[in-house]
């Protein structure tokens, strides 16, 4: 039996993933804006279940909901980064406000939770982080750029965490998810910039149909994802990124080809840079 910490845990895939976590036994800290939405989703939950009001963006909530944690449960064995929001627009549609507001989700709130945790993973020599990701994390997708770059940030810092927490006892990794069936298009998940009619002809004007073409069709079943992921976490061994369906699959090895095609075809250019030997 584990103590999870779960970010986002009303709807969702984190939904899903406490409601898997607690039919194996294990204790959950469920975390959201709203607690009332936690406990409508698991009316027959038990003590293994604390629900705690969670906004990610407000440093004293995060401090107090893991303390709370701490207090109820003696510990924090896995902590699961799941709360995010998306964002469609092309770079020059966005606005200052929006970019802040979205990083202040999906990177600075991950950020605060994370070095919340790390010092009761810390001082128990044990834990696993899970950030969530996504193919957007590891492949850029125009239209949609503000919410990949932040997915990218997300992967980047934890790539660093992982190395810098493995001698502790603690190991850190993302899930890259394809498209799952969740309300991750929907409005309470997903706003967008104003459009300009420059793009309405573009890739981006496209992918503006999306949030209506695609909502709750997506190919991915999320209750089969959290499986996964608790698969992963149970293993012990949990890998720097999580791989979960086979779209992102096809993503990320399309993204490997390319870039190989390049390093080889600029690999002697790149190598003429350095200093001659004198």
């Amino acid at each position: 039996m584990s103590i999870w910490f779960i970010t986002g845990a009303s709807r969702g895939l984190g939904a899903h993933l406490t409601a898997a976590a607690l039919r194996r036994g294990h204790q959950v800290v469920a975390t959201a804006r709203d607690t009332a939405n936690i406990r409508s989703a698991f009316p027959d939950a038990d003590d293994a279940l604390l629900p705690l009001r969670l906004d990610v963006t407000n440093r004293a909530e995060v401090t107090a909901a893991v303390n709370a944690a701490v207090a109820q449960f003696g510990q924090i064995d896995v902590l699961v980064n799941n709360a995010g929001r998306g964002h469609q627009g092309a770079l020059e549609e966005l606005t200052d406000d929006e970019i802040h507001a979205l990083y202040d989700v999906n990177v600075f709130g991950v950020v605060a939770v994370t070095r919340a945790v790390l010092p009761v993973m810390r001082s128990a020599r044990a834990g696993t982080i899970v950030n969530l990701s996504s193919y957007g994390g590891f492949q850029g997708v125009p239209g949609w750029g503000l919410y990949t770059s932040s997915k990218f940030a997300v992967e980047g810092f934890t790539e660093a965490l992982r190395g810098e927490v493995s001698d502790l006892g603690i190991t850190a990794g993302v899930v890259e998810p394809g498209d799952f069936r969740t309300d991750f298009l929907d409005g309470r998940s997903l706003t967008a910039s104003a459009p300009m009619s420059a793009y309405n002809d573009t890739v981006v004007g496209q992918m503006r149909q999306l949030p209506t073409s695609a909502n709750h069709q997506q190919p991915g079943d999320p209750a089969k994802a959290a499986d996964r992921i608790i698969d992963a976490v149970d293993s012990g061994t949990f890998p720097e990124r999580l791989f979960v369906g086979s779209d992102v699959l096809d993503v990320v090895t399309s993204k490997i080809d390319r870039v190989r095609t390049e390093v080889e075809r600029q690999r002697g250019d790149a190598a003429s840079t350095r200093f001659s030997e004198q």
